[in-house]
């Protein structure tokens, strides 16, 4: 075992987006259940489930590490690592993705993660926190993954989320079947005899993970100094050369041998809720781990079926999506006032969208763009700038009062669908749909039309009588009330009606009262 005296000579702050840095943010936070207790790691998905809380566990498994379970399940947990609220969250993102910044490179005697150094023999990952996610699973499982692994051909760093399944001492599966930039990587490594050296980072920030999610045609480390706002501090790992963060809480190097899809990896609960299948993987060797001497260990939240909306990948692309969605539908000189991916689809099978109509067509316009620059869309809602699309109650009464299947819904089929929606029945193409939810634009203002809610009433008197007000043009009955200052009401109805006696007056056709010869369209 080799240790670092800890002393760092580095300017930059190792410790700012350090995962027990944020953790400290959210325990002050009141977003974290703490056990002091032993807990078996056989219990730590059961507890985990159990709360809408992050979960840290002072003495896990029976090494009695700490360990820390869904860091990122909760937009306001998202916002925390943002330093900004959750209204404010798309736009800070897409602000810091509008800032590129560059990454540093320091010293392994300058990095915290290279404070305990492991290799060989004593690379063991049964020290490791893996444990049981779900019931069906085929193993025991280390779910907060961030590889890093550089493209032989291009030379570009490649960042990917990936779990890593636990074989023996050394050995490890991992999924390298689903559609990812790491599959194509390795599969022509494969093609050339070659083994691809890839590293995990195991306890991560939450912003690292955003990064890690999305897909950039660049350098990938970039990514996650641009989410920073500031250079990530990179260093080269001691058995290979791939770079890995030196703020890290652990890492895990090692590499996929070049025989390819040899032993079975799975089943796992994936992102959509439900099971993804056993398949053929590469085995995964380790030839080194490193940590800090305090490391703070760190499981995901994943494939959590009904409680999906709480599953920390999908609160993470959620963001990514909405701010995706915005650029967009700017692009094509739609302005939307809101956008929401609804959590408990499974990354953003399902969008809604508002907007502030300016022309006839415009919602049919946001489906087919959506549609067009986002694949894996499934269904879009488009409702008006009046419906708060966060709000269910809201959506589902736009959703009865103002969408006719028949005239309403856009249908296209053979599309592109998610690889784990159950519903293709493993085809990859399937059937998506647009809902317009929006008044038809001619109707817009039209009383019909008009959500009713309790009146404001200032009662700021302006006239004296009603007839006063009246000849100021047309009101409603709590506007004349306004403007003559009453607090009750009683006394305008009386007044109204001897004035409608003595054929001073008339009702306009939305029920407007007026004097009478009035134009009453």
């Amino acid at each position: 075992m080799n240790k670092h005296s800890g002393s760092f000579k580095s300017s930059i702050d190792m410790n700012k987006f350090r995962l027990r840095s944020f953790v400290d943010k959210l325990i002050d936070l009141a977003e974290v259940d703490i056990h002091e207790e032993p807990v078996s790691l056989s219990d730590v998905s059961k507890i985990i489930e159990s709360t809408s809380r992050a979960v840290l566990f002072k003495n896990a498994g029976p090494e009695q590490v700490e360990l820390i379970g869904n860091v990122m399940g909760k937009r306001s947990r998202l916002a925390a690592a943002f330093n900004t609220t959750e209204k404010e969250l798309v736009q800070e993102f897409q602000s810091r993705m509008d800032s590129p910044q560059p990454v540093i490179e320091i010293k392994s005697d300058e990095a915290p993660v290279h404070e305990i150094i492991l290799k060989g023999k004593e690379a063991d990952l049964t020290m490791l926190p893996f444990h049981p996610q779900h019931q069906f699973d085929g193993g025991t499982y280390l779910s907060s993954g961030i590889d890093y692994t550089v493209d032989p051909e291009t030379g570009r760093t490649n960042v990917g989320c990936r779990r890593l399944s636990l074989r023996n001492r050394h050995e490890a599966g991992t999924n390298v079947t689903a559609p990812s930039d790491l599959r194509g990587i390795y599969q022509a490594s494969v093609k050339r005899g070659e083994k691809l050296h890839v590293n995990f980072a195991v306890g991560s920030h939450p912003i690292d993970f955003m990064a890690a999610g999305m897909r950039v045609p660049a350098d990938e480390v970039t990514l996650i100094s641009t989410l920073r706002g500031e250079p990530v501090p990179m260093v080269k790992a001691v058995t290979n050369e791939v770079k890995i963060p030196a703020d890290a809480e652990v890492i895990i190097e090692g590499y996929l041998d070049e025989k390819g899809y040899c032993e079975p990896e799975g089943p796992f609960g994936e992102y959509m809720g439900y099971y993804g299948p056993m398949h053929m993987d590469p085995v995964y060797h380790v030839t080194a781990i490193t940590m800090r001497r305090d490391a703070l260990h760190q499981t995901v939240l994943h494939g959590c079926g009904k409680i999906l909306h709480r599953a920390e990948s999908v609160n993470l692309m959620a963001l990514v999506l909405e701010s995706r969605a915005r650029i967009i539908l700017k692009s094509i000189a739609i302005e939307p006032v809101d956008v929401c991916a609804k959590l408990s689809t499974g990354e953003g099978q399902n969008l809604r969208v508002s907007i502030r109509k300016t022309a006839p067509g415009q919602a049919g316009r946001v489906i087919s763009s959506l549609f067009g620059a986002l694949p894996l869309l499934k269904h879009i809602f488009v409702v008006d700038e009046d419906i708060d699309v966060f709000s269910d109650d809201q959506f589902e009464w736009a959703m009865a009062t103002r969408f006719q299947a028949d005239k309403d819904l856009i249908v296209l089929s053979n599309m592109l669908g998610m690889p784990m929606d159950p519903s293709l029945g493993g085809r990859p193409v399937g059937s998506k749909a647009g809902f317009d939810m929006t008044i038809p634009f001619n109707s817009k203002g039209s009383l019909a039309w008009r959500p009713c809610a309790a009146p404001d009433i200032d009662s700021k008197a302006q006239y004296k009588t009603v007839y006063q007000a009246l000849e100021s043009g047309p009101m409603f009955f709590v506007d004349i009330m306004d403007s003559v200052g009453s607090k009750d009401g009683r006394e305008i109805a009386l007044e109204l009606d001897e004035l409608n006696n003595s054929g001073l007056i008339t009702r306009l056709q939305n029920g407007e009262y007026s004097l009478s010869g009035e134009v009453t369209e």
